[in-house]
């Protein structure tokens, strides 16, 4: 059964950076499109950015030049380099393939962006 744990959250302040971390359980890892995904309270979950099994990358607009996905697929695992952090940014985010696979929701991490 394949598991995600996210990590690397935390409380920064605005115009810093976190780098957070996902790590994937199972074999089927490497087949999958992976994604980073957020919520802002009171808002839906949106994709933030995703990773094809070979590098490709695509950001949404509002992150684009401040976010950075990559994986390992090595260690079935995926990261997001954020920089120039806004208030806008501050959200729980999760990592989950793309499109998106309801049953493997992990607890994702919390990320504040707050001065």
């Amino acid at each position: 059964q394949v598991q995600v744990v996210e990590s690397g959250g935390g409380l920064v302040q605005p115009g810093g950076s976190l780098r957070l971390s996902c790590t994937a359980s199972g074999s089927i890892f490497n087949s999958y499109v992976m994604g980073w995904y957020r919520q802002a309270p009171g808002k839906q979950r949106e994709l933030v950015a995703r990773i094809t099994n070979t590098g490709g990358t695509n950001n949404a607009d509002t992150v684009k030049g401040r976010f950075t996905i990559s994986r390992d697929n090595t260690k079935n695992d995926v990261y997001l380099q954020m920089n120039s952090l806004k208030p806008e940014d501050t959200a729980v985010y999760y990592c989950n393939p793309y499109p998106r696979v309801n049953a493997l929701w992990g607890q994702g991490t919390q990320v504040t962006v707050s001065s």
